[in-house]
């Protein structure tokens, strides 16, 4: 299984880049660069890596309540913080979506689920060549991120380190404030980022 063999995967984040001044008159990020005006961009507007086939065949293989705490609502959230870190740090947006709807894909419960992120790695090589067209590097970025999302790891190249960033940012949801210390990634440990994600989890949406 590919995602066994440790990624030598680059560590570098891309370096701060100033705002660029869209034509329309909206500040936008340059990737990297740490921005505190959150309502740039609608969740509407982030491009949708993730087909609606694939995210039926996930609800149709979720064994647990879709509209439990790992369920739906945190599959969006998910993809959100990650479209919003990816935004700003330059991370693969493909990836980073993907793993949205993936990485909890294979729970069996809401507790301690210790081999739900390796399940959900072998669920993503099985879906390439149907569901999944992804370059081998890409496949194997992905289903490592899934495998080790919930190890406490932060080491990473940075596109995993956004996917689990973006898991990170909605434990306000089950009321655990996130941890700076815990995120990988200088987006995940912005101040403004977290207090974003903090409140639309605790709100739900």
């Amino acid at each position: 299984m590919g995602w066994q063999v440790p990624l030598r995967l680059p560590l570098h984040q891309p370096d701060l880049e100033s705002p660029k001044q869209a034509s329309n008159g909206v500040v936008r990020c340059s990737p990297g660069h740490l921005c505190s005006e959150l309502n740039l961009l609608s969740d509407s507007e982030h491009d949708m890596a993730v087909s609606r086939e694939l995210i039926a065949v996930v609800e149709r293989g979720f064994a647990l309540p879709l509209d439990g705490i790992h369920g739906q609502a945190h599959w969006r959230r998910v993809h959100a913080y990650g479209s919003r870190l990816a935004e700003l740090n330059g991370a693969d947006l493909e990836t980073v979506q993907l793993f949205a709807y993936l990485h909890d894909s294979r729970r069996v419960n809401d507790g301690w689920d210790l081999d739900h992120g390796r399940r959900a790695a072998d669920f993503v090589e099985s879906l390439q060549g149907s569901l999944l067209d992804l370059p081998v590097e890409c496949l194997k970025r992905l289903a490592f991120a899934c495998a080790f999302h919930s190890d406490g790891l932060t080491e990473a190249d940075i596109t995993v380190q956004t996917c689990w960033d973006a898991d990170r940012l909605d434990l306000g949801r089950i009321g655990i404030q996130p941890d700076p210390g815990r995120m990988c990634t200088r987006a995940g440990r912005d101040p403004a980022i977290i207090r974003w994600a903090v409140r639309r989890s605790r709100a739900g949406r």
